[in-house]
């Protein structure tokens, strides 16, 4: 270097001339400044330091066969005898950056990639080469790397996918692109980017600056073309000549709008019925091609005009996008053969945008053509209602039933009744005039409506058959007598008054009634002159019955029974004899019914307080009794009962000799005396039970007190039926 140059005079615009620092260390006095550009061999002097430092620059990337010089220390304590070392220490030092320890000369070893590291600090210091004493302080000072434009600009997230709608206005933003450049951005031109486009034009373009690609041409259709390939390029030095560049792609596709109508491709469809099908099946379908996307494409159909308009109706199917048409109501090919529907297919979703562009639908013109079919029979009525009279005669005709061929070709119809309608076979129907006849007697209370199917077959045709429904009502005749509504029994008290209701009865009869029609009652002729009731017609299919005499006894009749005649009054007139049955009862004073058994053996229920105060003195009366006559008979020292084993003869030995004690015992054998005939030699049989000469007195003690249990029952009897007093009398006389 011819000379030295100060930091501030480095010409910084020209990055290809690499700077070559010398640094020097003078011991001037403190306040001696240097100042300006100097002349080869003078020193720069810097205040209030010995180092005068700047910042070292080496180009990056550089490949020469030598290495880079970077700059020279240099110590004004060197004398220039070698006695002076200058020592290099910091980032690098030693494998990047060497120095020369006599010259103080530093290079860099290796090629420098600022987008690495764009700087390093290190330290130098002098020191004495013999003694390894610092000469000066150490001071550190940073070597720059100077950046070159050697790295091309980039799209880190490319490739790009954008989305626009068709239709946008030129101008309308797409997506922004942005790419970066690892060069150093404050140095020069080397991070300074430009946008272009090199594909995908004249459709779209992009800013230069921001990377924003815009649309550029209006009405871009995506029917016509849906997805478009831009490429984008970023050049570094502000584009121009000899700047690195980079690239990427955009893929860019058209979203649908509704901008188009519905169109039908045919303006007439032609579809054919046949007339044996039903309602709900389908006819056909029809289809208008809407070339826009989801919603925007779905159509609805419905119908504008036509003479089919009720008979067929047009249903949307979501899938496929298409009008289906299906029948509403039976067609027949005698009435009517063809019909012209009107059909109208139009938008669901119109976009304000474009309506000027409408209408977004479309008409087409339908014909149907119905087809003759083989059809069954048809009867003229869809249901019969028949009447019969019940316990009509065999044959008798209930009514008629009519089918005809439809098909115009005028065939037979045979008719019959299916058995499965007709189980117990009630009916019959002639196959060819489809008279319907009975086939015995039918009665209206076993079975009132008979509910039957008549089958008509063509005859020669392809046999088929159609069913009508008919419904037989059976009518009512008199033939039924009305009887009692259930089994009535009467009760009436013993002391009944003469003229008292004491039932009412009613009739029921199995045939109708009318609406005027009531029951006659009256006592049957056998019982005409009875002197115990009467009854009473109320005209109102009841009777009344009434007592016509004064008290019963139930002792002499407890039952009675009463023949009643019911009369209906109908045509013919039908009558039956029912018997009622009336029980005569024991009642209090307040007509209360407290049995009504013959013989009222069993306690009632509920007793009187004077009924059992009565009861009571029975039994202490009987306990009395008892007592007494155990009394006397204890009294006459008797015993209760004599047992039938008691040996008599002991009673009647007896003498009046003064006992002699040992002599007597000696004197007299006493098992002779208590058996006499053992002495004679007669021993008799134990097996053979001796008879009685005389017959035993009855127990009349024991006859008495059965006696008195009779009477007591009898009291009791009494006393139950509250026949107090006379209860009370007979104890009196007991």
């Amino acid at each position: 270097h011819p000379e030295r140059i100060s930091e501030e005079a480095f010409p910084r615009d020209y990055p290809w001339i690499v700077p070559l620092w010398e640094h020097r260390h003078t011991s001037r006095k403190a306040g001696q400044r240097g100042s300006g550009r100097q002349r080869e061999g003078q020193v720069l002097h810097r205040s209030k330091r010995g180092w005068v430092w700047n910042q070292f620059f080496v180009i990056e990337e550089y490949t020469g066969p030598d290495p880079v010089l970077v700059g020279r220390l240099h110590s004004d304590v060197d004398a220039g005898d070698g006695s002076c070392r200058y020592i290099l220490s910091g980032e690098g030092a030693g494998t990047i950056f060497v120095i020369d320890d006599k010259t103080g000369n530093i290079h860099a070893t290796k090629t420098l990639d600022r987008e690495e590291q764009a700087q390093y600090t290190l330290t130098a210091q002098a020191v004495d080469r013999d003694t390894n004493k610092p000469l000066e302080p150490p001071s550190e000072f940073i070597v720059k790397v100077q950046d070159i434009n050697d790295n091309p600009p980039e799209f880190l997230h490319g490739p790009y996918y954008a989305r626009v709608p068709e239709m946008s206005n030129v101008g309308t933003s797409v997506m922004q692109v942005t790419a970066t450049d690892a060069d150093d951005p404050t140095y020069g031109n080397s991070a300074r980017l430009v946008y272009s486009i090199l594909q995908g034009q004249p459709y779209f373009s992009v800013e230069s600056q921001t990377g924003i690609i815009r649309t550029a041409l209006p009405n871009m259709d995506r029917e016509a073309r849906q997805e478009y390939d831009v490429v984008i390029q970023a050049k570094d030095m502000g584009g121009h000549m000899g700047g690195l560049s980079g690239t990427t792609e955009v893929k860019i596709t058209l979203t649908d709008v509704n901008d188009n109508p519905p169109k039908f491709p045919q303006s007439v469809y032609a579809m054919t019925v046949s007339e044996d099908k039903v309602p709900g099946e389908e006819v056909g379908r029809l289809k208008a091609k809407d070339p826009d996307l989801a919603e925007n494409g779905l159509v609805s159909y419905r119908f504008v005009d036509g003479d089919g308009m009720t008979v067929f109706e047009i249903t949307t199917d979501t899938d496929t996008r298409e009008g289906v048409i299906k029948l509403r109501k039976p067609v027949d090919y005698e009435t009517k053969k063809a019909y012209t529907l009107r059909v109208e297919a139009s938008n669901t979703h119109v976009d304000p945008r474009f309506i000027a562009w409408g209408p977004y639908k479309d008409t087409a013109t339908v014909k149907v053509t119905v087809e003759d079919a083989d059809e069954p029979p048809a009867f003229i009525a869809t249901s019969y209602n028949f009447e019969v009279e019940e316990n009509a005669p065999n044959g008798t005709v209930v009514g008629r039933v009519h089918a005809k061929d439809t098909d115009g070709a005028g065939n037979p119809v045979r008719y019959m009744i299916p058995r499965y309608t007709d189980v117990e076979q009630f009916f019959s129907v002639g196959p060819e005039d489809g008279i319907i006849r009975t086939t015995r007697p039918l009665d209206r209370e076993t079975q009132p409506w008979h509910n039957i199917s008549v089958s008509a077959t063509e005859i020669g045709g392809h046999h088929q058959d159609t069913k009508v429904r008919v419904n037989i009502k059976v009518k009512d005749v008199n033939d039924n007598a009305p009887e009692f509504a259930t089994h009535y029994e009467v009760l009436v008290c013993e002391n009944v008054s003469p003229g008292k209701l004491i039932g009412t009865v009613s009739a029921v009869d199995k045939d109708e009634i009318g609406h005027r029609q009531y029951f006659h009652f009256s006592i049957a002729p056998e019982a005409v002159n009875n002197q115990n009731f009467s009854l009473k017609d109320n005209r109102d299919s009841t009777a009344s019955i009434y007592v016509t005499r004064r008290g019963f006894s139930r002792m002499t009749q407890d039952v009675y029974f009463l023949p009643i005649e019911i009369n209906d009054n109908g045509v013919p007139p039908m009558s039956s004899t029912s018997t009622l049955t009336i029980r005569v009862c024991s009642c209090d004073s307040k007509d209360t019914i407290l049995s009504c058994n013959v013989e009222p053996y069993i306690l009632p229920a509920g007793l009187s307080t004077g009924a059992l105060i009565a009861i009571l003195a029975c039994i202490v009366i009987l306990l009395a009794i008892v007592v007494l006559f155990v009394a006397l008979r204890r009294q006459k020292k008797e015993p209760l009962i004599v047992f039938e084993e008691e040996d008599i003869r002991e009673n009647i030995i007896t003498y009046d000799d003064e006992g002699g004690g040992e002599e007597d015992t000696e004197a007299f054998d006493i098992a002779t005396l208590q058996n006499p005939d053992g002495a004679n030699g007669f021993l008799p049989r134990k097996d053979i039970k001796p008879e009685f000469q005389y017959p035993m007195r009855p127990g009349g003690h024991l006859c008495g007190i059965y006696w008195c249990v009779w009477k007591i029952k009898t009291c009791v009897m009494f006393v139950v039926r509250n026949q107090i007093t006379l209860g009370i009398s007979l104890f009196v006389i007991l």
